[in-house]
């Protein structure tokens, strides 16, 4: 199968999301996070938005930020559009490239992994350090020692960066800005707001930045930094050059 999606993977995607039954969307029972869940998850956003302000601020860069900061470190459920992206891997497996798909797996992979880590972080702050309605950035980083799992947070920025360098490269195939635009309609109509919005925004977002290199590039440097500054035991860790 060629690596692009040309017209006619892009009117395939429409014809099934028009009239495939098995593509029906199937509503997942979520809800409010728990509210030492959803201290967490604001707490993380806030301090991602300390860390890079200033891409937030940027004509150029703010649109990619704030779709990370609204659309991954969200405090809030995202069980339907977890569970969307899956279904919505299944089904274009069968049809799509390799390399369209390969971004689509590997966000899959980092929420599940997003999730363990910040089940296992809750715990520590909760059960252990005492947390309950207010985190500091000391405990934030006492925790993350007590967690000694260094290797998955690594890996978690590396996924980051990796899924951004795959949108980077899929936002300059030809037709997948049309696909999605198609796509609207049936996708709404058929209950899939939450992905369809979601593939959107993280379009328009890296569309707009152009090259997301120097992006990605300032993002990862930046969080290692933090990483590994936290489990040297640095007394303000979130502290950046």
């Amino acid at each position: 199968m060629p690596e692009f999606v040309n017209p006619k993977h892009a009117a395939e995607i429409i014809l099934r999301l028009r009239r495939r039954q098995e593509f029906s969307h199937q509503p997942v029972a979520g809800g409010e996070l728990s509210p030492q869940l959803a201290i967490l998850r604001a707490w993380q956003a806030q301090r991602l938005a300390n860390t890079h302000a200033d891409l937030l601020a940027s004509e150029r860069f703010g649109p990619a930020c704030r779709f990370f900061l609204s659309d991954v470190y969200a405090p809030r459920d995202f069980s339907q559009r977890n569970t969307d992206m899956q279904r919505m891997h299944d089904f274009l497996n069968r049809f799509l490239p390799a390399s369209v798909l390969q971004t689509l797996s590997q966000t899959i992979a980092l929420h599940e992994l997003t999730e363990l880590l910040d089940a296992a972080l809750l715990e520590v702050l909760v059960q252990q350090l005492g947390v309950e309605h207010r985190i500091t950035p000391q405990l934030y980083a006492e925790a993350y020692r007590i967690c000694d799992n260094y290797q998955a947070r690594n890996l978690q920025i590396d996924m980051i960066v990796e899924i951004g360098r795959g949108i980077d490269r899929l936002v300059r195939l030809p037709f997948v800005g049309w696909t999605l635009r198609r796509a609207r309609g049936p996708a709404l109509r058929a209950g899939w707001h939450e992905l369809q919005g979601f593939l959107e925004r993280g379009y328009a977002a890296f569309k707009h930045m152009g090259r997301a290199e120097e992006f990605l590039h300032t993002i990862q440097r930046r969080e290692m930094q933090i990483l590994d500054q936290i489990f040297a035991g640095v007394a303000d860790p979130f502290q950046v050059d």
